[in-house]
């Protein structure tokens, strides 16, 4: 029985010969065009705002911006309601203060009061339920609102620690609303399998999660 190969003529051997060292020969001009183009990539930042409302636990939202001064490549917008440096004050024995640029709560022409400035992350923390009630119906009445409002519209990632307890109806409604509008909701509710010897360990467990969330690493305790 002959090889079927036999059967193949010289001239379709030829054929697939060529058509093999055409591919390659495409294939290594296109290399090369690549390598020739000057790509000029700019690394692009993070950008996060960082809202303060005047519940109680300003600890948390201290904290958390204490935590992203250690991050390379993170650019952080500061705004607090009218209430939030008197529990500040009350809470911590200092005066409100960030290191990052703080925008007040009536200036809508603030970066992050616009889709178009791409901030991408908005952590509300702590999160009074009036300001909540506001986001989860769409009213506007100031930056954070307004802020929120944006993130929420261009399908961006907001986040609202909340702390307040216990809970009423309207208050889990508005969750369900601001959850069904794509926001994320996370309870300041610490957690202790890490053994925390102090507040600050307490706290870092609720602003440890809110890190990850945003996509950055705490290096923080992990379970397993």
């Amino acid at each position: 029985m002959g090889c079927a190969c036999a059967d193949i003529s010289p001239e379709i051997i030829n054929r697939k010969n060529k058509n093999r060292l055409t591919e390659v020969d495409f294939a290594i001009k296109v290399q090369k065009l690549y390598l020739s183009l000057n790509f000029d990539f700019i690394p692009t930042m993070k950008k996060i705002v960082i809202a303060i409302t005047g519940a109680s636990g300003s600890i948390y939202a201290k904290r958390l911006m204490h935590q992203l001064h250690q991050f390379e490549g993170v650019e952080v917008g500061v705004v607090y309601s009218k209430n939030a440096p008197d529990v500040w004050r009350h809470e911590l024995g200092e005066e409100i203060h960030s290191d990052f640029p703080v925008y007040d709560r009536g200036d809508y022409r603030a970066p992050f009061a616009s889709g178009s400035a791409k901030y991408e992350h908005m952590v509300i923390i702590p999160c009074s339920m009036g300001t909540l009630g506001r986001i989860a119906h769409g009213i506007s009445d100031d930056l954070t609102s307004r802020a929120a409002d944006v993130i929420l519209k261009e399908r961006r990632q907001l986040i609202c620690v909340i702390r307040d307890t216990p809970l009423n109806l309207i208050h889990i409604e508005n969750m369900r609303k601001v959850t069904q509008a794509g926001g994320i909701i996370l309870p300041a509710a610490p957690s202790f399998y890490s053994l925390p010897q102090t507040i600050e360990e307490v706290v870092d467990t609720v602003t440890h999660r809110v890190l990850d969330l945003i996509g950055l690493d705490p290096k923080t305790f992990r379970w397993g």
